[in-house]
């Protein structure tokens, strides 16, 4: 039996909003502070449970390591 992650995540969420704007919605953004909005805290605890992303860690398979510098 699979289990269900749940929600997608702050930032999944966030993304997605700004997307859904962007295609001209209607909705905004909620203001720093008003209710319902994220606080610090919670992208604080997003941000331990955040996946690293593919340049963090080489990149996809077969792909080659590009060295910054020199």
């Amino acid at each position: 039996m699979k289990k269900s992650k749940g929600s997608p995540g702050l930032y999944a969420a966030i993304h997605a909003k700004r997307a859904r704007i962007a295609a001209g919605s209607g909705e905004k953004m909620r203001k720093v502070g008003a209710k319902g909005a994220p606080t610090a805290a919670d992208f604080k605890k997003s941000a331990k449970t955040a996946q690293r992303s593919l340049s963090s860690y080489g990149g996809l398979p077969g792909m080659k390591r590009i060295k910054k510098g020199k």
